[in-house]
């Protein structure tokens, strides 16, 4: 029931399309109701006012008749139309409210993640909960409203036909639907976590192709996808044979309403308290009135698939961010020098700190270098300093004030990354540029390209900045991705550049290319490098080495111990000569 009542306050800023489809519902299906049974009354009248041979007023209850044809009608489509816009604009509101509370989450709360998982809850659970609005909400509404005026309309003939069908009414309306939602909980929730399990494995069996190739795996991906699949249609085989059952319940229940009411009213028509027209009218009503319940038993069903998809959103919107937003207004800053001051952190669950009483303070318009083996803290310095995570002990400022002051997008925006992975959108060349300022101008994107040394190569495509990049930049190399991300960084124009490890995986020539773009970028800007290797290190002002998370030695590049100065020193000789 919770899940319901948190889902109602999301529905509420669109109750009103809400009513207006409900009420469309109603009004469709008494219009319906109404043609059947006036239909009924109007042919078995005439009927036997022709054997009669009397004359009968035909004009008011065809008018009553097409009336309600062209009610329902109107009806039908105005409530398909209200409905369906109030359920897209409700899905794409559920699905901005989803995301804008995922953004806080990353990266630090969504590591546990897989990003098909992620995938099937922003849209298939989000899409499951049209269910609960189109398919659970108006038909409940619409049956109990309709069943209350069935009810009294039987009443104005006789309390027993009213009882009765009620009685029927009640049985299909409510313990069937009762019954419907036992069965289909599990086998819903099944589904939606199977939903997220399987686009999880496709996922990962199509970005790893070629590795399970190589290693003779992917018949082992293969089964594990065909396992999960068979298992979902096993769920959905059941659910689609209990509708079927319900079906054919609600059916037998209108048809055993019907033979009731024959066998109470027919002896009314005997003794004179029923004409017959109206035992005919009666008959076609009780039969019709079972729309109104027909939709609840498979609305039911779907509610455990509906509550399982809440259940899944909720239990992410529910978690804290890792770094929690300030009160108040973010600080500004007069000046960007960061200071780490006795910075200590772990990783929630990991067997030792990543790093531990970590300082450094680079100045204004300086250049500093963390450099050490993997796992060392190298990175987890960036996340700290980015506000991804909050550091343990120890405070991290920037300008004088503690990181913690400011709010998360405010941080960021001082700031600039040049990242080894640089993630490219599928789109144009132009609109990752973008990414760093929607506002920049054509001259200002290919001046930041010139600097990154990257402007020529686009020009010489056939589509120029208008070419797409494929899927995570495929159709870009290495090299030209990261100095696509130099230019994003130029056109960003923050003053604190982090660059994370920027030339690793690059040959000897791209790397030394890369580091003339980066060298014109960290002009006039605090620039914190991480690296392994000795691109870079010629520019720094001074070095943190770092062994474990612990701080090893600190100073200009002489302070960088043996063992690392003879891993570094084979390569130097191409950054000077570059």
């Amino acid at each position: 029931m919770n899940e319901l009542l948190r889902l109602w306050k999301l529905f509420q800023p669109y109750r009103h399309w809400m009513l207006f489809g409900t009420i469309a519902a109603i009004l469709t299906l008494l219009a319906n109701v109404t043609l059947m049974a006036a239909s009924g009354w109007f042919l078995t009248a005439m009927a036997a006012a022709g054997l009669a041979g009397v004359s009968m007023n035909y004009f008011t209850p065809a008018a009553m008749i097409r009336g309600s044809a062209m009610l329902r009608t109107v009806g039908r489509y105005g409530e398909r139309l209200v409905n369906h816009e109030a359920t897209f604009r409700l899905i794409a509101s559920l699905r901005v409210w989803f995301y804008q509370h995922l953004e806080p989450l990353a990266p630090a709360r969504l590591q546990q993640y897989h990003s098909g998982d992620l995938l099937s809850r922003i849209r298939a659970d989000i899409d499951a909960l049209d269910n609960l609005y189109v398919r659970v909400l108006v038909p409940v509404v619409v049956a109990n409203v309709s069943i209350l005026l069935f009810t009294l309309f039987l009443l104005l003939y006789h309390p027993f036909l009213a009882l009765s069908g009620l009685t029927f009414l009640v049985i299909a309306g409510v313990g069937l639907p009762i019954w419907s939602q036992a069965r289909g909980a599990r086998p819903g929730q099944r589904i939606a976590e199977d939903e997220g399990a399987l686009r999880a494995a496709v996922i990962d069996g199509v970005q790893g192709m070629a590795e399970l190739t190589l290693y003779g795996a992917t018949e082992r991906q293969a089964q594990r996808v065909d396992a999960l699949s068979r298992r979902m249609i096993a769920d959905q085989t059941r659910l689609s044979s209990d509708h079927g059952l319900t079906q054919a319940a609600v059916g037998l229940c209108a048809s055993l309403s019907l033979w009731v009411l024959l066998w109470l009213a027919i002896p009314m028509v005997n003794d004179g308290r029923l004409l017959p027209p109206q035992l005919a009218m009666l008959a076609l009503f009780t039969l019709a009135s079972f729309e109104a319940v027909a939709p609840l038993p498979h609305a039911f069903q779907l509610l455990g698939r509906s509550l399982a998809a809440a259940r899944r959103l909720f239990s992410i919107v529910d978690t804290q961010p890792a770094v929690p937003e300030p009160t108040g207004l973010s600080p500004r800053p007069a000046h960007f020098d960061i200071e780490f001051a006795d910075v200590g952190f772990s990783y929630p669950d990991a067997p030792r700190p990543a790093v531990t009483d970590i300082r450094l303070r680079v100045a204004e318009g300086s250049r500093a270098a963390v450099i050490g083996a993997t796992g060392s803290g190298k990175s987890t310095l960036f996340n700290l300093l980015l506000r991804f995570w909050a550091p343990d002990s120890g405070t991290i400022r920037i300008g004088g004030h503690d990181i913690l002051d400011f709010h998360g997008d405010d941080l960021r925006r001082h700031i600039a990354v040049v990242s080894q992975h640089t993630h490219l959108f599928d789109t144009t060349i132009r609109e990752n540029l973008l990414i760093a300022n929607p506002e920049a101008s054509q001259g200002a994107i290919e001046a930041a390209c010139r600097v990154a040394q990257i402007h020529d190569f686009i020009a010489e495509l056939p589509e120029g900045y208008d070419t797409w990049v494929g899927e995570t930049g495929v159709r870009m190399s290495g090299g030209q991705g990261r100095r696509i991300a130099v230019a994003r960084a130029l056109l960003k124009d923050a003053p604190i550049l982090l660059l994370d490890e920027p030339t690793e995986g690059l040959d000897a020539a791209t790397e030394r290319d890369l580091m003339r773009a980066l060298d014109k970028l960290m002009v006039g800007r605090t620039v914190l490098l991480i690296t392994h290797r000795p691109a870079g290190l010629d520019w720094v002002d001074q070095v943190l080495v770092l062994d474990q998370g612990r701080e090893l030695a600190r100073g200009d590049t002489s302070v960088i111990p043996a063992a690392m100065q003879a891993t570094l020193l084979p390569l130097r000789p191409r950054i000077e000569s570059a």
